[in-house]
């Protein structure tokens, strides 16, 4: 007779938080972002990159995806059975789309360089449609791995 180990569910964590299309919401949002992850006790290497990511998708929400009235919502989703944490920024301006550059901007521009950073950091990034003519901005990162 052969006997079976019980296992135990796996619970998909998930935080998600409106916040105020404003620089003052997108820095609210790495900070939350971090705290959060260091509650669910994820590793300091993932939750650095995490920060990063969640910091360049914000700025991007609040600075090309604003909408007078509108706020951007933020949704972090930890699944440790697939070992991987997944970022979505969602804002309502759906018409163009990001896309990243195979080069960063010039030297000494003083932006442009977001998506840069999260295709570096982000083990898979895209992005879908949100609500009536919003977007998404998702990046998953391999929580496995770190």
């Amino acid at each position: 007779m052969t006997s079976i180990t019980p296992q135990l569910p796996t619970t998909v964590r998930v935080f998600g938080q409106l916040l105020s299309s404003t620089r003052r919401g997108a820095r609210l949002a790495r900070l939350l972002a971090v705290a959060q992850l260091q509650a669910w006790e994820v590793s300091p290497s993932v939750t650095d990159r995490a920060a990063q990511i969640v910091a360049e998708l914000a700025a991007n929400a609040a600075l090309h995806g604003r909408v007078r009235g509108r706020d951007f919502k933020l949704v972090l989703a930890l699944d440790p059975r697939a070992g991987a944490l997944r970022i979505a920024v969602s804002d309502a301006r759906g018409e163009a789309l990001p896309v990243a550059a195979e080069e960063g901007p010039p030297g000494e521009a003083e932006s442009g360089r977001g998506l840069c950073i999260v295709t570096a950091l982000a083990d898979r990034w895209g992005t879908q449609p949100y609500g009536c003519g919003g977007k998404t901005v998702w990046a998953e990162l391999e929580t496995a791995r770190a």
